[in-house]
């Protein structure tokens, strides 16, 4: 099945069930994004990095919920999931024009 960014976030917002905006999906964002790092370490520490196919499907699974939490930021905030796709594909686009896409800071 293809689904397009605000196709995806018009499904996910029909799951949203909670009254905090943005702090709910914020803290859970921040959850599910440890979870992820936890699966991650846990194959380098525990397997030298090599990652299985249930370690995959298993961490698919929370990126899953991590783009559940980013779509509903973005929902709270009245910006459409692809426009923030397009903006973040467009700020690479010039860091990597710019040579600057080692480095810090936002705007480089």
């Amino acid at each position: 099945m293809m689904m397009d960014f605000n196709k995806y976030q018009e499904k996910t917002r029909e799951t949203a069930i909670y009254k905090d905006k943005l702090i709910y999906p914020a803290l859970g964002l921040a959850s599910e994004a440890g979870e992820v790092c936890d699966k991650i370490k846990k194959v380098l520490r525990d397997k030298n990095g090599e990652f299985t196919q249930n370690d995959r499907l298993d961490i698919r699974l929370e990126l899953g919920d991590v783009l559940w939490y980013v779509s509903q930021i973005a929902s709270d905030l009245d910006l459409g999931l692809e426009s923030v796709a397009i903006r973040n594909i467009e700020k690479l686009r010039v860091r990597k024009e710019n040579d600057t896409l080692k480095g810090s800071g936002d705007n480089r």
